[in-house]
């Protein structure tokens, strides 16, 4: 097989600056709103591999898009526009480069916690509950097992890192950040989009067992931002091969991880690259996740 096309792992715009570079994401000021391109780098273990996934950035849009809109009754988004011709970019800038990756968005004033739902025990939260019996704090019935479906699906925010790794906290955390009232509301958003997304997912052969949003403020009002229920920010599982007690297939990034630990690399940076079978694989599995997750019914 001949090697993958190589992916964009920086984006570069003439006569504009980055205002912040992600790990995924580059930023742009563009008057009153933001330039939001999806490159295809690929972050694990808190660190940005050097190997690109390719296609990947155009996948993380298109499905933001899809959700955006799917959910544009149950929360308004920071979304403008996907159209790079009606963004008013420089006549210098690559259109066919940023075409399908890139986002115009409002400005939204970011909360300061991620807001994070579980409806399987996967993850850290597996890890966590077979220490504790908990998961962020949140009581939970003995005896369940690895990617047991939990009673009902559950808030855990967590912080937002700047660097590092974001940390899991509790309820009554996220609360002295933003307020009981708002982090209620907070809750209460994630949860409902969360089913909603479950639902969607389920029907198209798929589990989401669980997924993290940003939320911000603009003009007063909660906004969902950022990307929503895609691979880099969710736990997707092939439904027909779900099987309690293990962990099941996924359409995630678990390619990369899964080379990352057999290469034997400790975690700290730098990371090394990717085997081009790997990354072959997680361009397939981000792909074939769109594909279903937006083909009609």
């Amino acid at each position: 097989m001949s090697a993958p096309t190589a992916g964009m792992y920086e984006s570069r715009i003439p006569g504009m600056e980055p205002w912040n570079r992600g790990k995924v994401r580059d930023i742009y000021e563009l008057g009153e709103n933001l330039l939001i391109v999806a490159t295809d780098r690929v972050s694990a273990y808190d660190s940005i591999i050097p190997s690109p996934i390719p296609g990947k950035g155009r996948v993380l849009t298109k499905l933001s898009e899809f959700w955006f809109e799917l959910l544009g009754d149950v929360v308004p988004n920071h979304l403008i526009t996907t159209d790079v011709r009606a963004m008013g970019l420089p006549a210098e800038a690559d259109l066919g480069e940023l075409e399908g990756r890139s986002m115009l968005v409002r400005r939204a004033e970011p909360f300061p916690v991620e807001c994070v739902a579980r409806g399987y025990l996967a993850g850290s939260g597996w890890a966590d509950y077979q220490v504790s019996g908990s998961v962020c704090g949140i009581e939970l019935p003995q005896g369940l097992r690895q990617s047991e479906i939990l009673p009902e699906p559950i808030f855990t925010p967590a912080t937002k890192a700047t660097s590092g790794h974001d940390e899991n906290i509790g309820f009554e955390e996220a609360a002295a950040e933003v307020g009981e009232e708002l982090a209620g509301q907070l809750r209460d958003l994630t949860l409902h989009i969360y089913r909603m997304g479950h639902d969607h997912a389920r029907s198209r052969g798929l589990i989401l067992a669980d997924t993290k949003f940003e939320f911000g403020l603009y003009d007063g009002e909660i906004m969902l931002i950022d990307e929503v229920l895609t691979p880099d920010s969710s736990r997707l599982w092939e439904a027909s091969a779900y099987e309690v007690g293990t962990s099941p297939l996924s359409f995630d990034k678990q390619f990369v991880r899964d080379a990352l630990t057999k290469s034997g690399w400790d975690r700290e940076p730098p990371a090394p690259s990717l085997p081009e079978d790997v990354i072959r694989n997680t361009t397939r599995k981000y792909e074939e996740a769109l594909e279903r997750l937006t083909a009609a019914a």
